[in-house]
């Protein structure tokens, strides 16, 4: 999907109910709007009332109204990768922290929360007399690939490398949007990106992936197939690359064979956003854009997400179809058949029928970003901390401490909220959060490092010319505020002049733009640097709904809706002299004193004296380093050292932040580093240096808190990886090839620097008592493990027990593979049993040939706090299998 890792600013016209609409017109009950009726049938009445121009209306994202019909607009495109992505809403750790946590029932419980969210935001809506995109009941999440290579850039949106844990974490997530009432779902979840789609960011709409059947079905479908045939998902959102030679939204085999032949799914395909128009000008497959949009119906994809905000005025999006079907390429029915699923849909969400009978119209609006839900944020930020070290220095005595923070990170909250989110009403930044948690401590926060940070200078207007003379260009604009990122889109001209400085609050308002909404202002100047060098140039924002920075026609920096101030920044080369053009557009919000001033600084990526200093005199330094949502995420230019498109080249810890942490530990005092990013991170020297690490991810606008909570022993941590952690790329196969021979814990023969499954406590548990079957079990039975587990330490916590299995020597197993996990609570010295049946697809394996199989012979277990032969706390046993089963794929 285009990027929006950040807020985007909701507007436009929604939904109302058609049932109501029918009544005040008095029209005779027709059988679509007939509640006794089955909703399939009802679907089917609708469309065969439609036009064809209405129905081909439909195929796209922004549906369009059909009065005569009292069939309302209705945009699909709604996310809520880790909370609703609008204004307002609870914001949870991103996927690969949720992942960290192994804990189902909490996923789901979120799950509940999100759709709760979603469903008050769309009441809200309709209610104001408008529905636009993010607005919508229908939601695009969660993201299930498979993080295959840590270089993946959109890597934090999943829930890490295993397909059992990402397909449990997944039915999960999907059960507690859609609900549990028997006839209306209170949303709708959208597993994606269907299927085998993990990178490299840059390449991913003309990529064909060459995969073989066993990888398929032994890694990058099985979450796919538990999240529709478990869960029910009743949307799947296919992808922008090929695989094996046919673009995955007119794939046969992922479409047709696997989805609604062998799993039976009958809900709606939706494609990824301009992955059908990648089938023609990306992929090359079919010759013209109408056969390219009629292969991709015919082969299953119902819905194409082919515009963002902007608004559509004219039939660009579904002529495809229309054309298609004139030139005999597309049938009349293969889009009938499109039209009732989606119709479907949208009447198990309720919208056709009156609102008392639809349990989730009639929610309490007060649970929006309410204090219950702020708590859960809280929980499972919590339970997403990863300990991956401490020789004893956690944790941390909450009075009488000197404690030196340094990192800019520290006192910064966009990073806590990754990509794909809202923007809460509130957010707790790390240094928020000690200071809260430590009041008796003394702390002492210095940047101590440029980079990442967000100090900067105005650009002095002195420096900027217009044709030669000092000035700088300024238009400015009456447009609606979603068209600005769209460059076709040329909105009316209200005025233009030369103004001093590129500063929005040092230059009077035109006289003419008075009053004038929703506005737009794009300037544009020669800038002739005093100096060469390498600089941060970025714009310093209040206000903004989306707002751009280019030198020379490149983009350097673009970011939707920033909310309060913020500045963003990006790194520029300038030889000394040198004119360079310069343009920068905002979008203008609602909000009083707005603010847009073009900003800069030298680079200067030495540790700060001031770091050094302020370690020397504390007890303890907590490091806060890492990386970004604005480093690693979608399709993106990114113009730092390590990082390419959206995707990462290092696994190393940036330059700089390395830099930062060997000079304060060089003065002898304690180190603790908190990491934030969303893919496996090389820390080869703070293993070996740091007395502590704590793995925090980007925890959710409580992640500060929770933070602060584990550092001081509130909170005993207990999240696991859901990736390995890899020395570096020298340990991975290229990222392009999707193979997975050597990748993951599965399939990865050397030793990582911290495996998959590893994370530390306060405490300690000790495992004990294993039974299994002693007898043979036929294939196709379940088999019972049991197991007891104590709480050993002195401190009350949490552990998650994990069952590994090691299967018959059949050419195509893993070498290990998690089959079952439970996250639970020990007081201290107390104990738990633990029942995990397994049956006989969590037994199975692939084959070479691709053919899932329960296969013969003796099965290695272990159970423990982590993977055999990691030093967890494990204990483990056999059981046997007899005879051999070929399971449906």
């Amino acid at each position: 999907m285009k990027k929006f890792g950040m807020r985007i600013a909701l507007a436009g016209l929604a939904l109302v109910s058609v049932a109501s609409a029918a009544g005040a017109q008095d029209l005779p009950l027709l059988p679509y709007l007939d509640v006794s009726r089955p909703v399939e049938e009802r679907a089917a009445d609708l469309v065969r009332r439609m036009t064809l121009e209405e129905k081909a209306q439909q195929l796209v994202n922004q549906a369009r109204a059909i009065p005569r019909l009292n069939v309302p607009a209705y945009d699909w495109w709604s996310e809520s990768l880790h909370g609703v992505a609008t204004d307002g809403t609870t914001e949870f750790p991103e996927p690969i922290g949720l992942g960290a946590t192994f804990d189902t029932p909490a996923i789901h419980e979120m799950a509940v929360v999100i759709g709760t969210e979603g469903r008050i935001k769309h009441v809200q809506a309709v209610r104001a007399g408008h529905s636009n995109i993010f607005e919508g009941l229908d939601f695009w999440a969660p993201n299930i690939n498979i993080f295959r290579d840590p270089r993946w850039g959109r890597g934090q949106e999943t829930y890490g490398e295993d397909p059992f844990l990402t397909a449990r974490m997944g039915v999960a997530f999907v059960t507690g949007m859609q609900g549990d009432d028997a006839r209306y779902y209170r949303v709708i979840s959208t597993p994606k990106h269907f299927a085998v789609h993990s990178g490299p960011e840059p390449t991913r709409h003309t990529a064909d992936v060459t995969v073989s059947k066993h990888d398929e079905l032994d890694t990058y479908l099985p979450a796919f197939r538990a999240t529709v045939v478990e869960a029910k998902a009743d949307s799947v959102m296919c992808a922008y690359n090929s695989i094996n030679g046919q673009p995955a939204c007119a794939n046969e085999f992922l479409l047709q064979d696997q989805l609604r032949g062998k799993w039976g799914f009958n809900g709606y395909v939706v494609s990824d956003c301009g992955a059908v128009l990648n089938i023609f000008d990306g992929h090359h497959y079919k010759p013209t854009q109408a056969e390219s949009s009629a292969i991709s119906l015919k082969r299953g994809m119902d819905n194409e997400c082919v515009d963002f905000t902007t608004k559509v005025t004219d039939d660009h999006d579904y002529k495809p179809y229309l054309d298609a079907v004139k030139q005999g390429f597309l049938k009349e029915s293969d889009i009938d058949l499109a039209v009732v699923r989606l119709f479907t849909a949208r009447m198990k969400l309720g919208m056709f029928d009156p609102p008392q009978m639809v349990p989730y119209s009639n929610i309490d609006e007060k649970l929006l970003d309410s204090a219950g839900h702020r708590a859960m944020a809280r929980k499972l930020a919590n339970e997403s901390m990863v300990l991956l070290k401490n020789d004893g220095v956690l944790p941390l005595k909450t009075s009488g401490l000197k404690i030196a923070v340094v990192g800019p990170l520290a006192d910064q909250t966009k990073v806590l909220l990754g990509n794909y989110n809202g923007t809460p009403t509130h957010t707790v930044s790390v240094l928020e959060g000690l200071r809260a948690e430590f009041p008796g401590a003394t702390i002492d926060y210095v940047p101590g490092t440029q980079y990442l940070g967000t100090e900067a200078s105005p650009v002095p207007a002195a420096l900027l010319t217009t044709d030669g003379k000092p000035g700088v260009k300024a238009t400015y604009m009456k447009r609606d505020m979603r068209e600005m990122p769209d460059p076709t889109v040329h909105p009316p001209i209200v005025a233009t002049r030369i103004e001093q400085g590129l500063d929005l609050a040092a230059n009077p308002e035109p006289v003419e733009v008075a009053g004038v909404k929703p506005l737009a202002i794009r300037w544009e100047t020669s800038f002739a640097p005093p100096d060469a060098g390498e600089f941060n140039l970025g714009i310093q924002t209040k206000g903004a709904q989306f707002f751009r920075l280019s030198v020379d026609g490149k983009e350097v920096i673009a970011a939707w809706d920033a909310g309060g101030v913020s500045t963003k920044l990006g790194h520029v080369h300038f030889e000394k002299g040198k004119p360079v053009q310069i343009m920068v557009e905002f979008g203008q919000g609602d909000g009083p004193s707005p603010m847009a001033r073009l900003v800069w600084s030298k680079v200067n990526l030495k540790p700060q004296p001031e770091a050094v200093t302020a370690a020397k005199s504390a007890d303890v330094v907590v490091a806060v380093v890492g990386i970004t949502s604005e480093l690693e995420g979608e399709e993106m230019p990114v113009s730092e050292e390590g990082f390419k498109g959206g995707d990462r080249t290092s696994l190393d810890l940036p330059k700089p932040e390395q830099a930062l942490l060997e000079a304060v530990a060089a003065t002898g005092k304690p180190l603790v580093v908190v990491l934030t990013n969303g893919s496996a991170l090389g820390v080869n020297w703070a293993k070996e240096h740091a007395n502590a690490i704590l793995e925090a991810w980007y925890p959710g606008e409580e992640g500060g808190a929770a933070v602060a909570e584990t550092l001081s022993g509130r909170n005993n941590p207990a999240g696991r990886l859901p990736v390995t952690f890899y020395k570096d790329v020298s340990q991975l196969p290229p990222f392009e090839n999707y193979a997975m021979k050597g990748r993951t814990y599965r399939y990865f023969e050397g030793t990582p620097l911290y495996p998959f499954g590893y994370g530390l406590s306060y405490t300690t548990f000790a495992y004990s008592g294993l039974t299994l079957p002693t007898a043979a079990v036929a294939a196709g039975s379940p088999v019972v493990a049991e197991v007891t587990v104590t709480n050993s330490g002195g401190k009350a916590g949490d552990e998650v027990a994990q069952l590994y299995l090691e299967f018959p020597n059949v050419p195509g197993a893993p070498l290990r593979a998690l089959r079952a996990f439970r996250r639970v609570h020990l007081e201290a010295g107390a104990s738990q049993k633990l029942r995990f049946e397994l049956s006989p697809r969590d037994m199975s394996m692939v084959t070479e040939a691709g053919d899932p199989i329960v296969a013969e012979g003796e099965y290695s277990v272990s159970v423990g706090g982590g993977q055999p032969q990691t030093r967890a706390a494990v204990v483990t046993g056999s059981f046997n299998i007899e005879g051999k089963l070929k399971l449906a794929e």
